[in-house]
């Protein structure tokens, strides 16, 4: 049904609602709802047969600052991410923490677990660091990186002056940090695609995702859970992922060389098994 613009008094006395009261409404977009008397920007939108529904969509209860008790954390936990206060500390963080390899079989840990362990792969890392920027006030975003014949790769958005950088976790030296000075998510993760490779050196990355606010999932789960959170990547999965180049482009993609082959054994940590790798 289409909807009518009627003054505020207007469309209360045309229902009898006496008990609605104007309300001011600061920002554009801002609104709320009551009675069936959609209030925006100062202006009533009254639907006599439903609810009326904003185009702005449903106001979500997101919080800007993640308290320990949203985290699920103890103290001493949550004490920790307090520290990392700029996304550089957290990067040095997960840097000292040893390389999860998997030795029981394949795991996603909550926050919590990586804090015990001082082990973590790569979206283990990447939800401790979504962790710690959701403390202190930054949107806890994830982006997946999908690959062929190779494992994904996620890492936590950060942005500084509109430009994107990386905060992530892995064992080699080619998937690390990534500063802020993408000024989209897909140079961000172009930037990925020369290291990018399997055993066979054949260059792998081919999509990239739409971020992933962690706040959209329990924290309770992926933050203060025990168990693994494989909701985290199921959802990931899910999500719309974008080419980063099509059928043409991988043609003309070259294996690495050599020189580049050694150079890609570099790692952080010597692996216990050495014919499994993790991003």
């Amino acid at each position: 049904m289409r909807l009518r613009q009627l003054g505020h008094s207007q469309a209360a006395l045309t229902e009898g609602l006496q008990d609605v009261a104007p309300r001011r409404i600061r920002q554009r977009g801002e609104h709320a709802v009551e009675h069936r008397l959609l209030i925006l920007n100062h202006k009533v939108k009254y639907q006599p047969a439903c609810p009326a529904v904003s185009r702005c969509g449903p106001m979500a209860a997101r919080r800007r600052f993640a308290r320990r008790e949203d985290l699920g954390l103890t103290k001493a936990e949550f004490a920790v991410l307090r520290r990392l206060d700029s996304p550089q500390k957290i990067q040095q963080f997960l840097f000292g923490l040893r390389q999860n390899f998997e030795p029981d079989g394949d795991t996603c840990h909550p926050v919590r677990r990586v804090l015990r362990t001082r082990r973590a792969h790569c979206i283990e890392g990447a939800m401790l660091a979504a962790a710690a920027l959701w403390v202190h006030g930054e949107p806890p975003l994830l982006l997946d990186m999908r690959a062929v014949r190779d494992f994904d790769h996620v890492v936590a958005l950060f942005r500084r002056r509109g430009r994107w950088g990386a905060i992530s976790k892995t064992n080699g030296i080619g998937l690390r940090w990534r500063d802020p000075v993408y000024r989209t998510l897909r140079e961000l993760a172009i930037s990925y695609f020369h290291e990018y490779c399997n055993r066979r050196d054949h260059k792998t990355l081919r999509e990239y995702s739409l971020p992933f606010d962690l706040r959209r999932a329990d924290a309770r789960l992926w933050a203060g859970g025990e168990k693994n959170v494989w909701v985290v990547p199921e959802t990931l999965d899910t999500l719309r992922h974008f080419p980063l180049m099509n059928g043409h482009h991988v043609k003309a993609v070259a294996r690495r060389d050599p020189f580049e082959r050694k150079a890609g054994e570099l790692l952080q940590y010597r692996s216990p098994l050495p014919r499994q790798r993790k991003k």
